[in-house]
């Protein structure tokens, strides 16, 4: 049985429950998943990255109950969160999802519009979701479940994730919203992995750079199919602010500047060889996506570019930290 039928069904039948499941983005989800464990991983690494020793010296101690309920309640606080952000996006841009072509990697998740659904349910769910998140971070905060660093960096997440979609803020409408995007996502989720099981260091943002900047061409990739409908409704993206010259150049700078960060961090002993050299695994989809944005709508090049590093960083510090 396709999963068309399927989905139709569910759709017909669970109007709401869809929508929710639609909107909260799983993929999505799924990848800040897998950014936090990037965090997690190297807390395992040790100094520079983190004040004191290691949270994990070797496989038993990643899975000793108290190392493995910590990196579990820090996943489990930040899906309301995540889910929260993307709920306020999915309402946000209703207006210019409702105009746009849809791609698998942007024009929104379609809930809506599939469902018929008015605007005002999502609201209703991110308001919902706000507190949800809220009462979660307070709880495992007052409980000592996670670090006071780590329920911080929670809710700054959550406050600048709102802010990046709803008025009167809405960064992402004021060309500063990719800045904001790359930095929640690039930086600001690893060193939370990193602060839930350990005391994250200067060092441990910097080592989050050469990734941020992947985020960023990413986001100018993802930010292009959408642009004419942007413009209708008065979102000015970068896509829409810039020229494709423009964007192209810039794409370029921050490939250039992944790639001499990487070198750096490497150089100065910030980043284990190993964890470089899985930089490279983004090279070719870099290469491609500068030679594909603006050129095609689907920003796959650039998505996937993001998606190996983070997989290929993620099983690298891991490796460095608990390997043999």
């Amino acid at each position: 049985m396709s999963p068309q039928p399927v989905r139709s069904r569910l759709v017909d039948r669970w109007p709401r429950l869809w929508a929710l499941w639609a909107a909260s983005r799983p993929s999505q989800v799924v990848l800040v998943v897998l950014v936090y464990l990037l965090g997690t991983g190297m807390s395992t690494a040790g100094p520079p990255l983190v004040a004191g020793p290691a949270s994990a010296t070797s496989l038993s101690d990643t899975i000793d109950p108290a190392f493995a309920s910590r990196v579990l309640v820090g996943a489990v606080v930040l899906l309301p969160v995540t889910v929260t952000i993307h709920y306020a996006n999915e309402y946000a841009d209703a207006d210019t999802d409702a105009l746009t072509d849809r791609t698998p990697f942007s024009g929104g998740s379609g809930a809506l519009a599939r469902t018929e659904l008015p605007r005002s349910f999502l609201r209703l769910a991110t308001v919902v979701g706000f507190c949800v998140s809220v009462v979660a971070i307070a709880a495992v905060a007052v409980t000592g479940r996670v670090p006071p660093a780590a329920a911080g960096l929670l809710v700054v997440t959550l406050l600048a994730g709102l802010a990046y979609s709803l008025p009167p803020v809405a960064l992402v409408r004021r060309g500063v919203g990719e800045l904001v995007n790359a930095t929640l996502g690039g930086v600001a989720l690893p060193v939370y992995g990193v602060a839930v099981v350990a005391r994250p260091t200067v060092a441990a943002a910097l080592a989050t750079v050469p990734f941020a900047a992947v985020v960023g061409c990413n986001l100018l990739a993802t930010h292009w199919p959408d642009r004419r409908a942007d413009e209708r409704v008065g979102k000015r993206t970068l896509a829409v602010r810039w020229s494709p010259g423009r964007i192209r150049r810039a794409y370029v700078a921050l490939v250039a500047l992944a790639a001499l960060t990487t070198a750096v961090l490497w150089v100065s002993g910030v980043l284990p060889g190993l964890v470089a050299a899985a930089h490279l695994s983004a090279l070719l989809f870099l290469v491609w996506g500068r030679a594909a944005v603006t050129r095609q709508r689907s920003p796959l090049p650039s998505v996937l570019a993001m998606v190996v590093l983070a997989l290929a960083v993620t099983v690298a510090w891991w490796g460095v930290g608990v390997g043999p």
